[in-house]
């Protein structure tokens, strides 16, 4: 049977969210999230909205943006693992890269973590550099090393031999062996075949260790969802089939955060404004990013205190998010985050019990978030509660109320102004050259603070903002990042022959999943660097290697600002594969302009404030601040100063006034 519906779901910290596209205007909903068993928030969701006999029936495909993965490494709850190297260097993951955060501390306290009692075990055998056997694993040494493997009880196992990205068959035969005893592997020359044997060894360890909960949670939720397809967001920005995902835990560590990115950049190009900073306020925390037309990736990401280095949205993470804690130290100081009231008992405007103030309160205080309007009018705020608790920070601080509540605020909005100045400042792009944009149920309340703080005339609040990241699921291109090391002195011939293998590759998993062959589109690139350096720029493939090398002196030259006379190196092969998702389309809004539904007084706001439903608001309608634009998922505050316009797709495009 076709496909009628399609549902993005995007689990957060606080609220899980739904978006519904099908015939006509986009469905919402927000449940609370079941972070001790998120699929039961899911369930709910679709009952909620009236779609188990769809899901039943085969006519609603299910695409997931998950944080269990996340959420297991961030409080350390992962499988028991053991880490298998060559004999000598089990150490390796321990030692690192002897980056120390504090840089001055000569004596710094030992940090007691998973890697502290990590169960290593080293295998005799040895590839060289050039993937050329110089000790063979032979039975005996084989049968020893996986003794002492059961010895330690493990759910889990991870692999990563010295050059194994070169020749994957020593890994190969210790896997097979443990997997024939009904344990769970995971192998480097698998998840990420390249040099870096301490990235790769940890990238392996977080798959292992993730995985049997990622699995088991994706068996239960597939079963639940049955005949519905489940499609998983990657931390890439495309989605792969549920039963891939299982086995690719590392791959899930932005899962949720990469939907955002896929409804950005999908947004820019309808809007012709490709160069965005992004912001994503949530309940809990804030993600921001920088768009330059496509979705910048990294290697050089970090889940806590692990290095991650599979390719993952380019992204930088604060805990300053709605329910993020304000609170008064010892020395009499202010501090908003990054702890959080969670969702229950929440802030203490949702009357939950909350004695604590947060971010929420102080928008509740001030009037910009409104009693009416909080998810529809579906949550009841209790603006005596949140009153009472910012009175009671005030009196620490030795302020009135609002004044309280105005200092919350500007705590927040630099906390956000910092992370977004850290993706583009500190990299050398100029905020004036973009346009801000904001999602995430909190966003559209700090946009334009924000954007004053960076000197950015420009903002977008999307249609749907506060669930964005869940519409921006069902858009994502199911997709493939394939990835192979190159030996120093390939041809370039023997390069054409990899890429045409790892094209097929992705082709073969991207039909499994039922694309095309003639859907599927790639793209080829080089990480390449100057010879001695280990830091690599991600280059287009051209077919004349000197076009190569002179875009490699370029591209160093605008990161870096130089370039040198030194050999260049080309370490990596790339190969994106994807498919764009045919998602159906929206329909334009009415021209008919809306009318304020009031106009109103608000604390520290001299001129009165117009009070608008944002679903009220027609095509090309322009709104001038201050002014509260309110829906379902969300509240936007426009600052005095600022003036809107609204687009044929609802979106509100605001600028700076002159």
């Amino acid at each position: 049977m076709p496909l009628s519906f399609w549902l993005g779901v995007d689990t957060g910290g606080t609220f899980t969210d739904f978006v519904l596209l099908g015939d006509g205007e986009p469905r919402i909903h927000k449940v609370l999230s079941t972070p001790a068993a998120p699929e039961q928030a899911i369930l709910q969701g679709i009952r909620e909205m009236g779609l188990a006999e769809a899901m039943a029936a085969g006519e609603l495909a299910v695409v997931h943006g998950t944080t269990v993965a996340t959420n297991a490494a961030l409080e350390g709850k992962g499988a028991r693992t053991v880490f298998v190297t060559n004999s000598g260097i089990e150490d390796i993951l321990r030692i690192g890269r002897q980056n120390r955060p504090e840089l001055y501390n000569l004596t710094p306290a030992a940090q007691d973590g998973v890697l502290t009692t990590l169960p290593c075990e080293g295998a005799g055998c040895r590839l060289d550099a050039n993937g050329q056997e110089i000790q063979a694993l032979d039975d005996e040494a084989l049968n020893e090393l996986l003794a002492r493997i059961h010895a330690h009880d493990p759910e889990s196992v991870a692999i990563c031999l010295l050059f194994s990205y070169l020749d994957g068959r020593q890994e190969q035969r210790i896997a097979g062996a443990l997997r024939q005893a009904g344990l769970a592997v995971s192998t480097s020359h698998h998840i990420i075949p390249t040099r870096g044997e301490y990235e790769r060894g940890m990238a392996t360890w977080l798959n292992a260790w993730l995985s049997p909960k990622v699995a088991a949670y994706l068996q239960r939720l597939q079963q639940a969802t049955k005949p519905a397809p489940l499609a998983i967001m990657q931390s890439h920005g495309g989605t792969i089939a549920a039963q891939q995902a299982r086995e690719l835990a590392v791959n899930l560590l932005l899962s949720g955060p990469a939907g955002g990115l896929a409804a950005a950049q999908r947004l820019g190009e309808q809007l012709q404004q490709p160069q965005l900073m992004t912001f994503d306020m949530g309940g809990t925390s804030t993600d921001v990013a920088l768009l330059d037309g496509d979705i910048r990736l990294t290697q050089q990401g970090r889940i806590g205190p692990y290095p991650v280095a599979v390719p993952m949205v380019d992204m930088h993470t604060i805990g300053a998010g709605g329910g993020s804690l304000a609170y008064v130290d010892d020395a009499g100081l202010l501090h908003v985050g990054p702890q959080s009231a969670g969702a229950d008992p929440g802030p203490a405007c949702y009357g939950r019990g909350g004695q604590q103030v947060t971010v929420t309160d102080a928008n509740v205080v001030l009037g910009r978030l409104q009693p009416d309007f909080a998810l529809g009018g579906s949550l009841t705020l209790d603006v005596a509660a949140a009153g009472q608790a910012m009175a009671s920070l005030g009196s620490q601080l030795g302020l009135d109320t609002q004044a309280a509540a105005e200092g919350v605020l500007a705590l927040a909005n630099e906390h956000m102004t910092q992370a977004l100045r850290v993706i583009s400042i500190q990299k050398g792009h100029d905020p004036a050259d973009f346009a801000l944009m904001s999602f995430g149920g909190a966003g559209g309340l700090h946009v334009c603070d924000l954007a004053d703080n960076l000197g950015m005339h420009r903002a977008i609040v999307p249609q749907r903002a506060g669930v964005l990241s869940a519409e921006g699921l069902v858009y994502a291109p199911r997709k493939r990042e394939l990835l192979k090391a190159l030996p120093e002195g390939l041809s370039d011939a023997d390069c054409q022959n990899e890429i045409h293998t790892l094209q097929a590759q992705g082709r073969q998993e991207l039909e499994a999943e039922g694309v095309a062959a003639d859907q599927i589109r790639y793209q080829v690139y080089l990480d390449m660097c100057y010879r001695g350096q280990s830091s690599l720029l991600q280059i287009p493939w051209q077919e004349d290697a000197g076009q190569r090398e002179q875009a490699f002196h370029q591209a160093h030259e605008r990161r870096f600002g130089h370039r040198l006379g030194l050999p260049v190196e080309q370490v990596n092969l790339r190969v994106q594969c994807q498919a764009a998702r045919s998602a159906p389309s929206i329909p334009a809004r009415s021209t008919q302009p809306g009318q304020p539904l009031r106009r109103d007084r608000l604390p520290g706001i001299d001129a009165e404030v117009s009070i608008y439903q944002r679903e009220h608001l027609g095509n090309g309608q322009r709104l001038h601040g201050p002014a509260l634009i309110a829906e379902a998922v969300g509240t936007t505050w426009l600052a005095p100063g600022w003036d809107a316009r609204v687009d044929p797709q609802g979106h509100l495009l605001l600028e700076k006034r002159i």
